[in-house]
């Protein structure tokens, strides 16, 4: 259940609707998310969103500004799903794996001694 506070401003049905669009991409990753806050501030420029979603591995921050709040709302989703994918893939990158399996050191004092003989 998406908990979606704002400040100034009243949240209607297509504001309602497009943040759930942008969490049910987020859902696309089978990762749960845990209490998802979502904050809806207008400011004198325009709008600024922020959203806190707790996942099992961790938490995901992303705020952003925009003078169209349904622009900022999109800039938002885009930035937690791109956390969220760092966040699935990274047992998967190559500095993750030889952090968790270091390869045996390799001794290059033996190439030299037998160049030396």
């Amino acid at each position: 259940m998406l908990k979606i506070t704002s400040k100034q401003l009243e949240v209607t049905a297509p504001i309602r609707e497009r943040i759930e669009s942008r969490f049910e991409k987020l859902s696309r990753h089978d990762v749960q998310l845990i209490n998802p806050h979502i904050i809806i501030t207008e400011e004198k420029p325009g709008f600024k969103i922020e959203a806190s979603v707790g996942i099992p591995n961790g938490e995901l921050f992303a705020q952003a500004k925009h003078d169209n709040l349904y622009a900022a709302i999109t800039a938002m989703g885009q930035k937690l799903e791109k956390q969220l994918n760092r966040q699935t893939h990274k047992s998967e990158t190559q500095r993750f794996v030889s952090l968790e399996h270091p390869e045996e050191a390799v001794n290059y004092d033996d190439d030299y001694e037998e160049d030396a003989a």
